[in-house]
């Protein structure tokens, strides 16, 4: 006799879907919290490249002006509001409240990054046209920034996912000969590593990710401002008693800018061939 009647088991618990959920640019750059209107300015200053003088024949000492610089990042206001009837979550599988309120978390710790990517992508300096990484290359982009005296402090580097493949396949970068790191041991924990110097980030999210023109980034924390009212980051949930639906928002308002140009290196990757 044939079993029959069978009962269907729906997991309670859901399963995150594949996505980039958290900002991994914001901690890479200079970011100004105090906000005031809709605008928020950075001074950069130095010398201009000035160098010291002597006393002049009439025994004055010759003065200078200091080379300052204002830049404003205009802050926008950026939202994601996913909206169910009541219904639908009485009927559907999973909490669905907390579905909504981690998935515009998300959505808008990614807008934070596009906003940091769009500020980075405006840099004119690079290690010249499309190609897979190579130690020779990691190292002009490095160099560019020294000689651009932007190596005060580690640099930090936003890459591919096809980039750091191609990390993988340098002795410098893998073998005892050169590091103590283990780097095929430590292949799930190595979404942020330091290697050569610099912080390196593996974010798949970065522009043209997975083509033959991916652009990838070397910088300084100090070339790159971010503006961001901290205190406006809010992750709401609510009830509309009129049409029985519930809700979610996350809210923010945030702006980035170019500080100094000679301190972003957009390292153009071809990402084709392990894509």
């Amino acid at each position: 006799m044939a079993d029959t009647a069978f009962q269907t088991m729906y997991r309670k618990e859901f399963i995150a879907g594949f996505e980039k959920r958290q900002s991994l640019a914001r901690r890479t750059v200079t970011t100004e919290t105090e906000i005031n209107g809709n605008t928020a300015v950075f001074l950069v200053a130095d010398s201009g490249g000035a160098s010291a003088v002597t006393r002049g024949v009439n025994g004055d000492i010759p003065t200078r002006p200091d080379n300052l610089n204002q830049f404003s990042a205009t802050l926008q206001e950026w939202h994601d509001v996913p909206e169910r009837t009541n219904f639908n979550l009485f009927a559907s599988q999973g909490d669905g409240r907390r579905i909504m309120q981690e998935t515009s978390m998300a959505v808008v710790n990614r807008k934070i990054d596009t906003d940091i990517h769009a500020a980075l992508t405006t840099a004119t300096v690079t290690w010249g046209a499309a190609a897979v990484a190579t130690l020779t290359l990691v190292s002009t982009a490095k160099t560019k920034l020294g000689n651009a005296f932007a190596l005060e402090e580690e640099p930090f580097a936003l890459i591919t996912p096809a980039f750091h493949g191609y990390l993988m396949g340098l002795n410098q970068f893998t073998s005892a000969d050169y590091i103590n790191l283990k780097p095929f041991e430590n292949v799930s924990k190595s979404m942020a590593f330091n290697w050569y110097g610099v912080n390196w980030i593996v974010d798949a999210g970065l522009p043209g990710a997975g083509t033959a023109s991916s652009t990838c980034y070397m910088y300084s924390r100090q070339a790159i401002g971010h503006a961001c009212d901290t205190e406006s980051i809010s992750t709401f949930v609510g009830y509309d008693d009129k049409n029985d639906k519930s809700w979610a928002r996350c809210s923010t308002y945030m702006g980035s800018k170019l500080l100094q140009n000679s301190g972003v290196v957009k390292m153009l990757h071809d990402d084709s061939a392990l894509s």
